[in-house]
C-alpha cells in the first residue's frame, strides 16, 4: 500500500506536471488544489528538491517546479524516493534487503520467489509510467 507521503508527493507532482514551464507555482496553490498539508507538503517538496526532481525560488514570486522534464520521472522514481522500495515484504527489496523475520530461510520460501517476481513486474509498470503520460496529467481525452 502506498503512503499518504507518496501519495501526496504524487500528487504535488502531477499538480507541478500540469504547470510545467510555466513558472514557479506557489506552495499555497498545490496544497489548496491537491488537498495537501501545507507542512507536510514544504517537507515532501524540499525532500523532492534534494533529489532533483523540483527546484524553489523563494520570495514573492517564489514557488517550485519541475527540475526535470514529466517525461524523465517516472512513478517507479517517485515511489522509492518517498517510500523506498517497491517491494511488499522485507526480503524482496532490491536496494532495502532485510531477512523476514518468522519465516524460512529464503531458498525454501516460496513467497519470497513469489514477491520477487511481484516487485519485478511493478517495477516494469511504474517505471514504464511518466508524469508526461495523459491520464498522470489530467488530460484524459
Amino acid at each position: 500500500m502506498l503512503s499518504q507521503k507518496t501519495r501526496y508527493a504524487i500528487r504535488a507532482l502531477q499538480h507541478l506536471a500540469d504547470r510545467y514551464r510555466q513558472g514557479p507555482v506557489p506552495l499555497n496553490e498545490i496544497a489548496t488544489r491537491q488537498n495537501i498539508p501545507s507542512k507536510f507538503l514544504t517537507v515532501i517538496l524540499s525532500e523532492l528538491a534534494r533529489e532533483g526532481l523540483v527546484a524553489t525560488q523563494r520570495g514573492r514570486d517564489g514557488g517550485y517546479w519541475l527540475a526535470l522534464a514529466p517525461v524523465d520521472i517516472s512513478y517507479g522514481d517517485i515511489v522509492r524516493l518517498t517510500r523506498g522500495s517497491l517491494a511488499l515484504t522485507p526480503c524482496a527489496s532490491r536496494f532495502a534487503h532485510e531477512t523476514c523475520t518468522n519465516c524460512l530461510p529464503e531458498s525454501e520460501c516460496r513467497l519470497h520467489r513469489v514477491m520477487l517476481r511481484v516487485r519485478d513486474e511493478t517495477a516494469k509498470v511504474l517505471d514504464s509510467i511518466s508524469l508526461a503520460e495523459p491520464f498522470a496529467t489530467g488530460d484524459m481525452g
